[in-house]
């Protein structure tokens, strides 16, 4: 059996041939690596990294323009291809165009030269990410692109690169310090890309008016989608849940419509049953502490919030959160286009 040697912490031992890594996870340079080396190490690197991003955003030129506006027009579909590091951002940013309204697919350099071409038609546009632009890969497989007459858009970190010469439109990422001690894993280079990326598909979604109803149809699943789905009139209580007096009860009636509804308040209508007032249990704690319980045989109308604010039954799920995150309320009325109260919403309806 080989020798082992005995590591200093906690007994470890580490067999003769073991790697420096292994032999040193608890030896000195844990010492050398402690947590504030290891925190200047992590700033250091968000920091070369957030200089690669605003680096990339001075280099815009109109060539993001012109890429904007060329896969606005396209029929068909923006083909998004890259290799390793820049393959990887590639099938993210094929996502993020398709989830914001451009249409977009990933396809592999290397299945592309093995018949994977085919997937590209004549209303298809070319994405290709290389940040040398000297890929093999994907200089391989570019004069087979553009023998099919499709416009190429580049993204790469050099303009003199053949990418870039024999692309159409060029978005630089001209990243010139990795994160990497030794500037060689792309790192930098990839979240400058990754950003670009963004920004593309952003400004192409504003671009194209894509909104929060189009979302909400490309994300039917999921806490996002619901939230975009969402109207007042899935989360209102109707019938007996939803609380209606006549503006002419008593306050101690409108309390016990409350409660026989289990609600913390009521929707006072007129005689047309057009909504003129709401009434909330915060209501009744600040008139007991004012007044004492002799309001309880007044008119409703007398103690009421007149003019409330009131949602529509199509109301999005976002307009609601927005509504009781800058008021100090947890219900509002749901009205029809008549002004008569068929709902209520509870901020505990949302949470749920």
């Amino acid at each position: 059996m080989a020798k082992e040697i005995k590591s200093s912490v906690q007994g470890r031992s580490i067999a003769p041939g073991a790697s420096s890594a292994a032999r040193s996870a608890n030896g000195p340079r844990s010492k050398v690596f402690g947590p504030q080396k290891l925190l200047t190490i992590a700033r250091e690197v968000l920091k070369i990294e957030a200089q690669g991003i605003l680096r990339t955003r001075e280099s815009l030129t109109l060539d993001f323009a012109r890429a904007v506006e060329l896969f606005s027009r396209l029929n068909g579909r923006v083909i998004v291809i890259g290799i390793g590091k820049s393959g990887l951002i590639g099938r993210k940013l094929s996502s993020t165009l398709t989830s914001t309204g451009t249409l977009a697919v990933f396809m592999h350099p290397v299945d592309a030269l093995h018949g994977d071409l085919g997937l590209v038609t004549k209303d298809d546009a070319v994405l290709a990410l290389s940040f040398s632009g000297e890929t093999d890969e994907i200089k391989t497989l570019l004069p087979h692109i553009k023998a099919l007459k499709v416009p190429v858009v580049a993204m790469t970190g050099f303009k003199t690169s053949r990418l870039a010469r024999l692309a159409d439109v060029t978005l630089l990422s001209p990243v010139r310090q990795e994160a990497c001690p030794f500037n060689i894993t792309p790192t930098a280079s990839t979240s400058a890309m990754l950003a670009l990326g963004d920004a593309l598909a952003i400004a192409l979604m504003r671009y194209r008016g894509f909104g929060k109803e189009d979302f909400a149809r490309l994300h039917p699943g999921g806490n996002l989608g619901r939230r975009l789905r969402l109207k007042a009139k899935d989360l209102m209580r109707r019938g007996r849940l939803n609380p209606v007096v006549h503006q002419e009860s008593l306050v101690r009636e409108a309390l016990l419509v409350m409660t026989r509804a289990r609600s913390g308040a009521v929707s006072v209508v007129d005689q047309r049953g057009r909504l003129t007032g709401f009434f909330t249990d915060g209501d009744v704690r600040r008139l007991l502490n004012k007044n004492g319980a002799g309001f309880m045989d007044r008119a409703i109308e007398e103690v009421m919030t007149r003019r409330p604010i009131a949602v529509t039954p199509e109301a999005s799920f976002d307009d609601l959160v927005k509504i009781f995150r800058e008021r100090p309320f947890d219900n509002v009325p749901v009205v029809n286009p008549n002004g008569v109260p068929v709902g209520l919403v509870d901020e505990r309806d949302l949470l749920e």
